[in-house]
């Protein structure tokens, strides 16, 4: 294995707590180091991300007899939403000064680190080839943060004036200048600074070194107006023990003061030689229920107080739908009289269903849960929190 490979092997493993959601499943890729005849760049095909405990780990269990096997894990994007169909998830630099508790780059002592140049290489010989379509380019923070800062946005300059026009996402790290920002929102299509957790107070406890309004907020607010509509972040679910409550009213916070694209929620994961190691995992589902809490609010016209009413004594969801949790404390919403606002309060019913129920009724109104079937809504989901007037009771005005 050459130096190049061991490096984008230990770079790729690194990353835990970036981007992943449901229909963008971070995976790993055996990369073997075997060329094909049309380049010298390797073959990639996915394996389960479960394989992966440690980058070391990884390398060791994933090498094969003949030494030709490395892991480098992407971002699997749903084809039905948009995006890349495979993209590289790298960091520059593999260690990193900051004290993050629950990050396993703070704990590696290895000076492994990619060049902007030498990356640009290694990545474009695979852009050619058809085997990444996109690239997510994050780092350690092993030195000055402007320092790092610059050679993100130096890689990101030189993809692009080498002919790359693939999608580019770009990580802010924490304290980054104003002018970082500025040039990394003109080269990239998306870029991101992660809020982690909800308060300054929640985040002393997990990472010391930021400021949580100074590095973070601060440069939250500079990324939305370089990149409006254009910028995401990231909640670690469970590393500083927050409420969903409190989580409730940060991402409230987040959309009425900068307006993200999307937020990520990733369920925290305990990592041996992490100070969190001790740590209870978060449950899979906790982070579930944040992307389905998270589309009421931003797809489906759900305020934060609204939601409230799905938190349990404890401020906490359960591991059930809130959208299911809410409906069984309301009343049952009449199909052929209801506003689009309370359709979409409806289990089964999105955006686009409602919208259907809408034109529809004008022709015909619905006279029970089997007619819910030519708008394409599932009776049997929705049936149970709706009620069906006759024919006679319908007027054409309710189809607002």
């Amino acid at each position: 294995m050459s130096t190049q490979e061991q490096k984008l092997a230990y770079l790729t493993a690194a990353g835990r707590f970036d981007i992943c959601s449901p229909g963008e499943c971070l995976q790993l890729l055996p990369v073997t180091v075997e060329t094909r005849r049309s380049s010298q760049a390797p073959e990639i095909l996915p394996v389960p991300l479960d394989n992966l405990r440690s980058s070391q780990e990884a390398l060791d269990d994933l090498e094969d007899p003949d030494g030709r096997t490395v892991v480098a894990p992407y971002i699997s994007y749903n084809r039905r939403t948009g995006g890349c169909g495979r993209m590289l998830k790298m960091l520059l630099n593999g260690t990193c000064s900051y004290d993050c508790a629950y990050c396993p780059v703070r704990t590696r002592r290895e000076p492994v680190s990619f060049a902007p140049e030498e990356f640009a290489d290694t990545f474009l010989r695979l852009w050619r080839d058809g085997l990444v379509e996109g690239l997510f380019l994050s780092s350690g923070i092993p030195r000055d943060v402007d320092c790092v800062m610059h050679d993100i946005v130096e890689t990101g300059e030189i993809l692009r004036r080498r002919g790359y026009d693939g999608y580019l996402h770009l990580k802010i790290l924490p304290g980054a200048t104003r002018a970082d920002i500025h040039d990394a929102a003109r080269v990239a299509d998306r870029i991101s600074i992660n809020l982690e957790t909800t308060s300054p107070d929640r985040l002393g406890g997990i990472a010391g070194v930021k400021d949580y309004r100074q590095d973070i907020l601060k440069r939250q607010s500079w990324v939305a107006e370089e990149k409006p509509g254009g910028h995401t972040t990231q909640f670690v679910i469970g590393a500083a023990d927050e409420t969903d409550a409190e989580i409730l009213s940060c991402l409230a916070d987040q959309y009425r003061r900068v307006r993200p694209s999307r937020v990520y929620f990733s369920a925290f994961h305990a990592l041996p030689g992490t100070p969190l190691a001790p740590h209870p995992d978060t449950p899979a589902w906790r982070a579930r229920r944040w992307y389905q809490a998270d589309y009421l609010i931003r797809d489906y016209g759900v305020a934060a107080d609204e939601l409230r009413a799905a938190l349990d004594e404890n401020e906490f969801f359960g591991d059930r739908d809130p959208k299911t949790v809410l409906a069984a404390g309301s009343a049952p919403v009449n199909v052929n009289l209801a506003p689009r606002r309370d359709l979409l309060r409806v289990p089964g019913i999105g955006p686009k269903g409602a919208d259907r129920i809408l034109n529809l009724r004008r022709v015909r109104p619905f006279s029970g849960p089997a007619d819910l079937a030519r708008a394409g809504i599932r009776g049997k989901a929705a049936g149970r929190h709706l009620i069906f007037n006759d024919r006679g009771t319908v007027q054409t005005k309710l189809s607002s």
